[in-house]
This record gives structure tokens, C-alpha cells and sequence, in this order.
């Protein structure tokens, strides 16, 4: 379809010509990534409780930003594996099975946190989590955009990403009715998304393109001497994703990635660490202070689905470059003017939205752009891979930043780690534009 076509068909209301079956898949999807995002969220919120009760009365501030940056920096280690593990067995195996199978792994391994007894039992917990959240992410992806009609691809997973504010908001709302129960119960509630893998087993069928790639690898495992290009079908693909044709897309996509998940877990999942610095010279009762944290978690997801919502129709009018452009732009714009310059909780409350829908809206873009780059029998991989790469190069975000707030406080830090974005806006220009194209079989 070319541009024009597209432009044609974006000024009729996107919803139109979809079916029961593909909004089935979609809201499916949308309900894994969002309790893949409040299970992820969750320790972010309840870390200052959960480590001042594990390390002991006598852990400082400083102590508990160095051991939670630890232990965010092995979470996103072990995303990062599973993205890249489960991405490859969703393209063997199937993209929902593989979605079945990380939702239990994610789920079962939040609520196991709610058993540790040391800071390292928490991490090994976190590590295992994360494993599960990271191959969901791949499976999800990939499985909505084989669904869903060519034009409407942007659109669709601009929703799907929203789940992520969603389950921040879930997040935020846990812990503000259950967060007088403890940070062991918060954890425990993680357990509850296992639920839904029930429903997808019974109304989830793989999609058309990966059942016609899996057709002509069956016939490519019956021939007794495989030509070289009829031996990658049987290839596992990562190193396919390094030839000339697709080297510059999985570079350009790898290096988008590593600077949203860079600057996210580096500087702005800390928002509960800034709001409670903040509140601290008031000496509010430990409620007051559950209370201020959830209200700031759900105003920044506030202004991030308003930016998961808007990427697609953006993307879709002026390109996916110029729009992960925009969102770059603001990122590093926001982030001094967010941890910085506040003096008030209420101003606070009013600068977070606008970073989230540059900070969290940048993920709209992922689950658009990276799988219009590969072909079907290896678009879960590459997706996942740079998705993934990215997070492992990122993975040391959150340890860079319990150092440098161990030395220069939160507001200079998160300051210092957004400068990560004008790397994102420097490889815009070798990025491929896919707008208007369809995916590759």
C-alpha cells in the first residue's frame, strides 16, 4: 500500500473493517501486557519498604538506592534473556503458546518474592520475573501485528502498549488499597494474572502467516540436502539478523530501544524515590507517604497512555521516524524540568504527565516499527532482539543511577542519565522508514 493509500485510509475511523476475532486477540494481548506491566511496576513502588525491611533498621537512603539499583539493573538482565529466548520459540513454536507460557512464568515468580528474606533472594526472584515479562513482550507483539488488517497495524498496537499505563495503574491502585498490608502482600497480588493464560488457551489460535511458515518448514525438514537459503528456515535466525539486507534495521532498532529503556529505568521509574525525597522534610505518617506516591505513578501513566494512544495516528500522518524524533525531543527536555527544578508536590503532579507521554509514549513505537522490519519466520526474533539487546545494553541504567544519586541526589542524576536521548535522535536518520509498507512475509 503506498503513502497515499494510507493516507486515504486513516481518515475513516480506524475501528472500522476490524473483526470480533481480531479485537479478541488484541484485548487478549492487551490484558498479558498489562499485568506484565503492574508486575513490573510493582517493585518500583513498594522498593523503599522492601529493602528497608530486608537490609535492616540501619539501611540509609544510600544504601537502598545502591542495592535497588542492583536489583532493578538484574531485572532488566533477565528481561532482556527472556526476550531474546522466547522471541526465537515464538517463531518455532508458536506465538501463543510462547504467550502462555511466560505469563505463568511471570506471575508465578511475583508473588514467590513475597517469600524472600534477603535482598538477593528479592533479585533472584526479580531475575526470573523478568524472564517471563521480557518473552511475553515478544510473543504479544508479534502475535497482534500478524492479526490485525495491514493499515490498521499502528493503531492496534498503539492500544496494545497502553496496557502498559494500565498496569501501572493497577500498580499504583494495589498499593494504595493493600499497601498498609505490607510489601509482601503487594507481591502476592502478582500471582493473579496467571488467570488469564485460561483464556487465551481457549480462544487464542496462532495467526495465518506463522501457520503458512511453519507449512514450509515441514517441507524444508523432508528434503534430504537443503539448498543454503532453504536451510534458514531451520535457522534459529539471530544471526540472520546481522546480513547486509537487515544489519542497519537491527542496529538502528537495537539502538532506539537501549535509549527508551535506558531512560525510563535509569530516571523515570524512579518517581516513587523523587516524590518520597520530596515529602520527606514534612515528616508525613508512612500512609500520607503510600498515598502522595500512588496519586504522582498514576498522574506520569496518565500522560503515558495519552502517549501510547497517540503514537500510532501520529506515526501513521508523518512517519515513524519524525515521531520517535518528537518523543526523543521531549524526553530529554522533561526530565531536568520534571527532577529538578520542583519545589511542590503539585507542581510535580503537573510536570509528570507531560513526561510520561514523551518518556513512556516512546514505547508505542516498538511494537509498531520493530515488527514491519523482518519477515514472519523471524519477525518474533528480531523483534525481540533489539527490544532486548537494547535492554541488556540498558541494563546498567539503574545501577549509573544509584551511584550517581548515592553522590548527586535523584534530580541531578535522572537529569544527567536523560541526556541518553539524543543518541535515539542521532541514529534516527540511518533508520528505516516503514510507513505505508506492509510486513514482509
Amino acid at each position: 500500500m503506498t503513502g497515499a493509500d494510507a493516507d486515504e485510509e486513516n481518515r475513516r475511523p480506524w475501528w472500522k473493517g476490524v473483526t470480533g476475532y481480531q479485537w479478541l486477540v488484541l484485548i487478549v494481548a492487551w490484558l498479558g501486557w498489562v499485568f506484565d506491566s503492574m508486575d513490573s511496576t510493582l517493585y518500583a513502588i513498594v522498593l523503599h519498604p522492601a529493602l528497608h525491611d530486608l537490609l535492616g533498621a540501619a539501611a540509609s537512603t544510600g544504601d537502598i538506592e545502591w542495592y535497588g539499583g542492583i536489583i532493578f539493573s538484574i531485572f532488566l538482565i533477565g528481561w532482556a534473556l527472556g526476550g531474546l529466548l522466547f522471541g526465537v520459540l515464538a517463531d518455532h513454536f508458536g506465538r501463543t503458546k510462547t504467550l502462555i507460557l511466560t505469563i505463568l512464568i511471570y506471575s508465578l515468580f511475583t508473588g514467590m518474592a513475597a517469600l524472600s528474606h534477603s535482598w538477593w533472594e528479592l533479585a533472584l526472584y526479580r531475575l526470573l520475573t523478568a524472564v517471563g515479562i521480557g518473552g511475553e513482550w515478544a510473543a504479544g507483539a508479534a502475535l497482534v501485528a500478524e492479526t490485525w488488517p495491514e493499515v490498521k497495524r499502528a493503531r492496534a498496537a498503539g492500544v496494545l502498549q497502553s496496557a502498559w499505563a494500565g498496569g501501572f495503574f493497577f500498580a499504583a491502585l494495589i498499593n494504595l488499597l493493600f499497601g498498609g498490608y505490607g510489601w509482601r502482600a503487594i507481591f502476592l497480588i502478582g500471582i493473579f494474572p496467571a488467570l488469564i493464560t485460561l483464556i487465551i488457551r481457549a480462544v487464542v489460535k496462532e495467526p495465518d502467516r506463522w501457520l503458512k511458515v511453519q507449512r514450509e518448514r515441514e517441507r524444508v525438514r523432508r528434503i534430504t540436502l537443503p539448498t543454503d537459503e532453504e536451510a534458514e528456515w531451520l535457522s534459529p535466525g539471530l544471526g540472520r539478523l546481522f546480513r547486509p539486507d537487515l544489519r542497519r534495521k537491527t542496529v538502528s532498532g537495537t539502538t532506539l530501544a537501549f535509549v527508551a529503556v535506558f531512560g525510563l529505568w535509569g530516571a523515570t521509574n524512579w518517581t516513587p524515590t523523587l516524590i518520597r525525597e520530596l515529602l520527606a522534610p514534612r515528616h508525613l505518617d508512612p500512609d500520607t507517604i503510600t498515598r502522595s506516591v500512588s496519586y504522582a505513578v498514576m498522574s506520569l501513566n496518565a500522560g503515558a497512555l495519552a502517549g501510547y494512544l497517540a503514537f500510532g495516528p501520529i506515526a501513521d500522518r508523518i512517519g515513524r521516524r519524525p515521531t520517535f524524533f518528537l518523543m526523543c525531543l521531549g524526553s530529554v527536555v522533561m526530565l531536568p524540568l520534571t527532577f529538578l527544578t520542583p519545589k511542590s508536590y503539585g507542581l510535580v503532579l503537573g510536570l509528570l504527565p507531560v513526561l510520561g507521554f514523551f518518556n513512556n509514549g516512546i514505547f508505542s513505537g516498538f511494537p509498531i516499527y520493530l515488527p514491519e522490519l523482518y519477515p514472519t519466520r523471524i519477525r518474533a526474533t528480531g523483534a525481540g532482539f533489539c527490544f532486548n539487546a537494547g535492554r541488556i545494553l540498558a541494563s546498567g541504567a539503574p545501577f549509573i543511577k544509584g551511584v550517581l544519586g548515592s553522590f548527586f541526589g535523584p534530580g541531578v542524576a535522572t537529569s544527567l542519565i536523560g541526556l541518553i536521548y539524543l543518541l535515539g535522535i542521532a541514529v534516527l536518520p540511518f533508520a528505516p522508514e516503514t510507513r505505508g509498507r506492509p510486513l514482509p512475509d
